[in-house]
């Protein structure tokens, strides 16, 4: 009676073996993953572009805001943001392109690079887009507006062109750094 007992345990998984086996699904064929760039994408007036995910501090909504006399006019106010002071910079009137009025799409960019912590107002932000890189191209397409200066590539995807608009670079440039009158 105990080599019975023995057994049936083994003849259970077994069994157990043989259903598994009967209903397994074979492996799943060999996908090739693409790679991807990520970006946080946004509209300036009519102008689309997409910032580095990696440049991106956090983006807010548009705060009340304190006025700050002898700025430029591109030159917003300050917010105070969790206790720090955030200087909020309109990036169209300071890159000279028309937009729409403040509205409740209306979003702030935070950039935090080299010293500079900044609140870049745009006109509303799109969300996070992942490129692929097939949709890259080698050479940035024609544009005659001051977003030039700061664009590092672009994507063309659905005979949409999105541009790589750097704020690293922005947060560098000596005009952008001198807010002042």
């Amino acid at each position: 009676m105990a080599s019975v007992t023995r057994l049936q345990p083994l003849a259970v998984l077994r069994e157990i073996e043989q259903r598994a086996k009967r209903h397994a699904r074979g492996l799943p064929l060999k996908v090739e993953v693409k790679k991807t760039w990520p970006g946080v994408a946004f509209r300036i007036g009519d102008t689309y572009l997409v910032a580095p995910l990696d440049e991106v501090h956090e983006v807010l909504t548009y705060p009340r805001l304190t006025a700050v006399p002898g700025a430029k006019s591109w030159v917003k106010g300050v917010a105070n943001i969790r206790g720090s002071l955030l200087p909020i910079i309109h990036l169209p009137a300071y890159l000279g392109i028309h937009s729409d009025p403040p509205s409740r799409r209306t979003r702030l960019l935070v950039v935090q690079h080299g010293g500079v912590y900044a609140g870049l107002m745009v006109d509303e932000v799109l969300g996070i887009k992942h490129f692929d890189e097939d949709e890259r191209l080698n050479e940035l397409p024609a544009t005659a507006d001051s977003t030039h200066p700061y664009l590092v590539g672009a994507y063309l995807r659905d005979g949409q062109y999105w541009r790589v608009y750097s704020t690293h670079r922005l947060a560098q440039n000596p005009l952008f750094l001198q807010a002042a009158v």
